[in-house]
């Protein structure tokens, strides 16, 4: 019989989920290579073959999880309407987190957790974000530093999300409060003339 492969396509996706739970789960430290390669299926050198040790398997995690991020909240059209899409991008954003609980908690409260910036690049996940804050900047929609903006909504969306996924906020509770943040936020930065309420826009 042949030694189990160690570098297919296959082992390398059961890698990663693995990782995915154990680093969201877990202190970065006590995941161990062995335990990884363990809970996987497979050996110790497929790791390091694929990934070149522990550091590059959460660097893949990672990796994946800004993807997905990025990718769901740069599908949200632009309406036109900069509050509309602020209100639409915090949708999306609850609803990756709520689906990826596992990658989110990596991201933002795990292994190599994320700090947005928008000095970061396009690869930033929440870059969608903070374009939709410039523009309404831009446009006279809200009004202040764009980067303080950037900080309160995303510090308002990370606190709803990480109270849901604890089980501190569920069902209508969890919905009422998150409808109330995101509209006190943007009201908030808001010029006087441009806030209509964000509840009459849903």
């Amino acid at each position: 019989m042949g030694r189990p492969r160690t570098n297919d396509a296959a082992v390398r996706e059961r890698l990663v989920a693995c990782a995915t739970e154990m680093f969201a789960t877990r202190a970065q430290e006590s995941v161990t290579v062995r335990a990884l390669a363990t809970a996987a299926g497979t050996s110790t050198a497929a790791v390091y073959t694929l990934f070149q040790g522990k550091d590059g398997l959460i660097r893949e995690v990672r990796d994946q999880a800004v993807a997905g991020l990025f990718r769901d909240l740069t599908a949200v059209p632009d309406s036109g309407d900069a509050l509309k899409d602020l209100y639409a991008l915090a949708v999306a954003y609850r609803r990756w987190g709520l689906e990826h609980r596992h990658l989110y908690a990596v991201l933002f409260g795990g292994a190599q957790s994320f700090v947005p910036s928008h000095r970061i690049g396009d690869g930033d996940p929440v870059r969608p974000l903070v374009s939709a804050i410039e523009r309404a900047v831009a446009g006279h929609v809200l009004a202040g530093d764009t980067t303080l903006i950037a900080v309160s909504f995303w510090v308002a969306l990370h606190g709803l999300v990480t109270l849901e996924l604890s089980g501190s906020l569920g069902g209508a509770a969890a919905d009422a409060a998150f409808r109330s943040t995101v509209d006190a936020v943007l009201r908030g930065w808001a010029t006087p003339s441009s806030f209509t309420g964000l509840r009459s826009k849903e």
